[in-house]
């Protein structure tokens, strides 16, 4: 490790413990037959916002899905890009080899990687409270006379420029 280069992330841990959840905003899905409930956009700091995490009901109650995105591989024949349960390749035709995805610790196969998540367990149970408490929060308003749902994106041109 490079001299210098422990303190230099020790202190990004340090400051990335104090992160602070100021906003969650909840958009709720009317599908009652699924288990996707809600998409919800977080604000950390005031400063910086994650989108697409996801409100699940699960056997045991709802949880929080981070964003992800779909994990794909190459055709060998062309080099064409493929969803990992693609059976033909996208590009060519060329029949794909089945079950080219790796499996998880559980045995399942690994379809998606997460965008952004967070990398401890208290930063997750953070983000699971407060992401939740906002969903429940917004499935009561819903309940009123004259709801209206949040507006989840922000316009590019509503965002500031950067000032060097």
């Amino acid at each position: 490790m490079v001299k210098g280069c422990h303190f230099a992330w020790s202190r990004v841990l340090i400051e990335a413990k104090k992160m602070k959840i100021s906003e969650v905003r909840v958009k709720l899905i009317n599908n009652k037959d699924d288990r996707l409930k809600a998409f919800c956009s977080m604000t950390v700091d005031n400063e910086f916002v994650v989108r697409d995490i996801k409100v699940i009901e699960g056997t045991s109650g709802y949880f929080v899905a981070m964003p992800s995105r779909k994990i794909s591989d190459h055709c060998e024949k062309c080099g064409g890009k493929n969803h990992l349960r693609a059976r033909f390749c996208n590009n060519c035709g060329a029949s794909l080899p089945e079950n080219r995805a790796r499996q998880d610790i559980k045995g399942r196969m690994k379809l998606h990687a997460d965008i952004a998540h967070p990398i401890n367990a208290e930063c997750r149970q953070r983000i699971q409270e407060k992401v939740i408490s906002a969903f429940e929060e917004e499935l009561e308003k819903s309940k009123e006379p004259g709801y209206k749902p949040p507006e989840m994106d922000e316009p590019d041109d509503e965002v500031p420029e950067i000032v060097s």
